[in-house]
């Protein structure tokens, strides 16, 4: 198992503790030398919070963590391409690597739709590594939007 197979699994396992708490499922994890430094899933809807995305979750815990809201040479794994919110604070966290599973064509802000962490207009760019895991990731958050459109059909 490579090891970017290995933190995107942790990442599927936090995207599979929102889909239980009925939140899109969405995971991320921060790495820094080899050991997770943050870890977060998504939550807007049960905290009523617009930015309690699984990203901002895992840049917040590896914050207070490390002491720091800089978080260079860390990397940082999502099960979903982040959004434009998410990438901003991605890029203001300074950290060195994304490594994704799944394109979002419809809010993707890492290439799909825009792409904010490597564009000459900021003054730091972030390096990106897509389709880690995606076939899995990819089928969960399908089965999920599935199971809420059979639900409202019932």
């Amino acid at each position: 198992m490579t090891t970017d197979i290995k933190w995107m699994q942790r990442a599927f396992e936090l995207a599979e503790k929102a889909e239980a708490q009925d939140e899109v499922p969405v995971g991320a994890v921060i790495v820094y030398q080899d050991k997770i430094i943050g870890e977060g899933w998504n939550q807007p809807i049960s905290s009523d919070d617009p930015t309690a995305h699984a990203e901002i979750m895992a840049l917040r815990d590896a914050g207070g963590k490390i002491g720091n809201y800089r978080l260079p040479n860390a990397t940082i794994y999502v099960t979903l391409e982040p959004c434009t919110m998410c990438a901003g604070a991605i890029i203001h966290a300074r950290l060195s690597k994304l490594v994704y599973a799944v394109d979002d064509p419809k809010a993707g802000a890492c290439g799909s739709v825009f792409n904010l962490l490597q564009t000459d207009k900021l003054n730091h760019k972030v390096e990106i590594e897509k389709g880690v895991m995606e076939d899995d990731c990819r089928c969960l958050i399908q089965n999920f939007f599935e199971k809420k459109r059979n639900k409202k059909n019932e």
